[in-house]
């Protein structure tokens, strides 16, 4: 393509050249400037007359470009490669995200993680590597969720964040912060249980409700004890009918372990009915693993009258605990182990329930001997 005729202007190294617009299509002044910086000759656009250039701008330009007030186009196209390259080597929360995420593609909670850190942490951090965080970044995060959000849940935020903080550092992507992240005192040792009355609401609202696995799901946790995300990774070959045994794959902090498949357990999972084509117990969508079941077990609740704060799968696992411990007929270390618990820490929290009914028993003794005495026994003696 031959060079199109240069125009020059009233202004020294000014010129244009009549290109076409894009936007009418109509013949369009492009100008140039044209000068020498550091021993070399540039030439390069100004600009165009239909985007408002002048031959006054485009002098003011080259002006600037020769005493080094702004780069030239090719100093501004290394400059931005340069940031580019930088980028691609700067590890920022986002990035660790996508690494982790990369890293442990069966991550567990992983839909609840997800949703922590879009919703909490990427719109104050994503963009800031871990060694930019100082203390007041974090408290604000923590402050700011403190006042809609409970102790517990800011705790998982603030871990999921130390979390991919510690993976990055672990694998050297980047450096830590300087400083300790400090976690809110959360009380997790909430005890939830039902009057007898209330578990009978419940057990008829369950019989009336027509859902295919919501009321299995809520009699199993009963009966059971078990969590509500083991029953999501329920499968049928984890039910050992003959030995009598549910294997528990990945508990809560624990490797697989085994409960006792009782007779009322047994009883449910016998009438459930199958999926065809999936191992799951309690299947999603498509046969695959469950992740949510909130709104249908959230109904039986209602519609039993139980109290709004009653979660409806984890509070009857502390039912089914609350039962065996005020039963006085099972023992701590024997209920740490049907819960799966890793610590007796977690157990400790049923021992006065327990307490009680050994008191209630212990008494049983002084009535007796008080019967005794009120009553009028006969003398069989032969003295």
């Amino acid at each position: 393509m031959p060079a199109q005729k240069r125009h020059p202007t009233k202004y020294p190294g000014v010129y244009f050249i009549i290109g076409t617009s894009v936007a009418t299509g109509k013949p369009d002044r492009i100008y140039y400037i044209d000068y020498r910086k550091d021993g070399k000759r540039i030439q390069e656009k100004a600009g165009r007359a239909s985007q408002k250039m002048t031959p006054a701008k485009a002098a003011r330009r080259r002006s600037d470009k020769i005493n080094g007030h702004i780069p030239s186009n090719k100093e501004k196209r290394e400059a931005e490669e340069a940031a580019k390259q930088a980028e691609a080597g700067r590890y920022t929360i986002s990035k660790l995200w996508t690494a982790y995420k990369e890293a442990k593609p069966n991550l567990k909670g992983i839909v609840t993680d997800e949703n922590r850190f879009d919703l909490y942490i990427e719109p104050d951090f994503g963009k800031k590597e871990p060694s930019e965080l100082i203390p007041l970044d974090v408290d604000r995060l923590r402050l700011k969720l403190l006042k809609t959000k409970s102790p517990g849940t800011v705790k998982n935020v603030l871990e999921l964040l130390r979390r991919l903080i510690n993976y990055g550092v672990k694998k050297q992507l980047c450096e830590g912060t300087s400083f300790k992240i400090e976690m809110p005192t959360v009380n997790n040792l909430k005890t939830e249980d039902l009057s007898p009355k209330q578990l009978k609401k419940l057990l008829a609202a369950i019989e009336k409700d027509d859902h295919a696995q919501a009321g299995d799901m809520m009699l199993l946790a009963l009966y059971s004890g078990m969590r509500r995300g083991e029953m999501f990774r329920l499968e049928w070959r984890d039910i050992d009918y003959r030995r009598g045994f549910i294997t528990l794959r990945d508990p809560k902090g624990l490797f697989d372990q085994t409960i006792p498949l009782n007779k009322a357990a047994r009883a449910i999972l016998k009438k459930h009915p199958k999926r065809k084509g999936s191992p799951f117990v309690f299947p999603g969508r498509s046969g695959k693993m469950r992740t949510d079941i909130n709104k249908a077990v959230g109904k039986i609740k209602k519609d039993a009258g139980l109290p709004a704060g009653f979660r409806a799968l984890h509070g009857l696992r502390h039912v089914y605990a609350s039962m065996l411990a005020s039963s006085g007929q099972v023992d701590l270390y024997t209920l740490q182990k049907l819960l799966t618990h890793k610590s007796p820490l977690m157990t400790q929290r049923y021992a006065h329930l327990r307490d009680d009914a050994l008191k209630q028993a212990s008494n049983l003794a002084g009535d007796i001997v008080a019967n005794i005495r009120t009553e009028k026994v006969k003398d069989v003696s032969n003295g």
